[in-house]
């Protein structure tokens, strides 16, 4: 029993950390694509 215990922590740790690891890593790379963007066509400060 304690064994089933443990395994349902793990698992919903693994998902509670997982989700926000995801968002990182697809957000991050879209925002500085978008400020390199803005920076190029439109000549935009990577700041705003």
């Amino acid at each position: 029993m304690n064994q089933i215990g443990s395994m349902f922590l793990v698992g919903t740790m693994g998902i509670l950390g997982g989700i926000p690891t995801l968002y990182i890593l697809i957000s991050l790379p879209v925002i500085l694509v978008q400020k390199i963007f803005g920076k190029i066509k439109y000549g935009k400060s990577l700041y705003q």
